[in-house]
């Protein structure tokens, strides 16, 4: 632990969801004194602590953490705003002698916390609407054929469907009248300072989704629906991440009377399995790991795990 805490380590823990990852994370907060940071786009909101598999009360008194349920669903949590959050956790953490362990399966913000961001300037909330109600109004297609005169590059990069990350690009290159992809070839900014430990996550597909299957439905039956209703009860704007989060469309349809709880549990399901997929997808082929594990942490492999580790940092 001393070794740790003196070398100025950040231990960084990435995994699709349903991979255990949180419950590695939590065995070593508990051995080396450290603290969990969020780095999960989801759970950073207060709205949906039971779809979006918070930590437990249990987990909350048994290690610091950090991030969790912090930000009102009402508010659009960037990539900025969540590397300037985390890295004052991270030096909260560090104040207080403890480890940092950033844990989470978002990609933008495991890349930003290693490498930073690119020095991208706000889009207003006029200029947002503005990109969001043109691709409403007139669909992915033809907002990609908006975006080819202001910035080719990402043109051709996105598809159709690539709803957000269009409506993120428009939305800069008419703010700022330079192209997304420009900015983007800018030095990163703001990356998580000391000696960066990285950790994969990544059991076997079949395993993830069984688990997966099996988590959601669990959540249901543990209030997932009355938490989907509440938010929706709050008529936020559709366009808001909180708003897109796994469950909550299928949870919706249901509650509009447009299928039974078992088929919003099916959709919930595979969109969750899709989801994983990518996941895994860019932590094979982005996140260069120091240390990585095939199978989930279980009483049988947990000391082979901390062992693993522990001789690497």
């Amino acid at each position: 632990m001393s070794a740790i805490s003196e070398d100025n380590k950040v231990l960084i823990i990435a995994g699709p969801t349903a991979s255990g990852k949180s419950a590695v994370a939590l065995m070593l907060a508990k051995k080396l004194n450290g603290a969990i940071i969020n780095a999960d786009s989801m759970q950073i909101y207060t709205d949906l602590p039971i779809v979006t598999a918070c930590p437990s009360a249990a987990d909350y008194a048994a290690a610091p953490h950090h991030l969790y349920q912090h930000i009102d669903g009402s508010v659009r949590c960037s990539v900025a705003l969540w590397l300037k959050l985390a890295a004052q956790a991270v030096a909260e953490v560090r104040a207080a002698g403890q480890v940092p362990i950033l844990v989470g399966g978002t990609g933008m913000y495991l890349n930003a916390a290693i490498h930073g961001i690119s020095p991208i300037p706000e889009v207003s909330d006029e200029v947002h609407q503005k990109a969001q109600s043109d691709l409403d109004t007139y669909g992915g297609a033809a907002v990609k054929e908006m975006l080819q005169s202001l910035d080719p590059v990402l043109a051709d990069r996105l598809e159709a469907g690539d709803s957000q990350r269009l409506v993120r690009a428009l939305g800069v290159a008419r703010q700022t009248g330079t192209p997304l992809s420009s900015w983007q070839k800018l030095p990163g900014e703001g990356q998580i300072e000391g000696k960066i430990v990285t950790m994969a996550i990544l059991p076997d597909r079949a395993d993830v989704y069984a688990a997966i299957d099996r988590r959601f439905a669990q959540m249901m039956e543990e209030g997932g629906i009355a938490e989907v209703e509440q938010l929706l009860a709050r008529q936020l704007d559709p366009s808001l991440p909180v708003m897109k989060a796994l469950g909550v469309s299928a949870v919706a349809g249901y509650l509009r009377g447009e299928y039974d709880v078992e088929q919003a549990i099916y959709l919930a399901q595979r969109d969750s399995r899709h989801y994983a997929k990518r996941q895994m997808t860019w932590i094979r082929n982005n996140f260069i790991a120091n240390i990585s594990f095939d199978e989930k942490l279980s009483e049988r492999n947990r000391e082979k795990y901390f062992s693993k580790i522990l001789k690497y940092t």
